[in-house]
């Protein structure tokens, strides 16, 4: 992921496949570099999406909000004409739904090691950067 290929892509994260990840926050960083717009669709309420998103830092150019995954995509492919679209899930169910909706899918381990992201826990690695200290006040 990193380098070669284009930067004309939507990139899309299921929530569960970014709690997978050390550190969302840099991941979003790393994947703005070569995506156009990057983003969170969960079938979680979105509140949740929100709160996990803003612990972390993370600025998302779209999110499923009250919709489901399935119409979260296609609404994100219908309003970002990007030359690609990238689903990065974690199971077969993610992979399938990719699959229904016209997306490309990463499973969240070959996209960690392509784009050279660590897998962990995001609480245990924002608890080591910013010490015990949890902020509620971002942003």
């Amino acid at each position: 992921m990193q380098g070669g290929g284009s930067s004309d892509m939507t990139l899309a994260f299921e929530l569960a496949a970014l709690k997978r990840l050390a550190d969302p926050e840099a991941v979003f960083a790393s994947a703005r570099t070569w995506s156009e717009y990057v983003g969170v669709v969960s079938d979680k309420p979105t509140y949740v999406v929100t709160n996990f998103t803003r612990k972390n830092r993370i600025r998302q150019d779209f999110f499923s909000g009250p919709r489901g995954r399935k119409e979260s995509l296609e609404n994100v492919q219908r309003q970002f004409d990007t030359e690609r679209h990238v689903f990065i899930g974690t199971n077969d169910d993610d992979a399938a739904l990719a699959d229904e909706v016209g997306w490309e899918f990463l499973h969240v381990e070959d996209a960690a090691e392509a784009a050279e992201w660590e897998l962990g826990d995001p609480e245990a690695t924002r608890k080591e950067r910013e010490g015990d200290d949890d902020r509620d006040d971002w942003p």
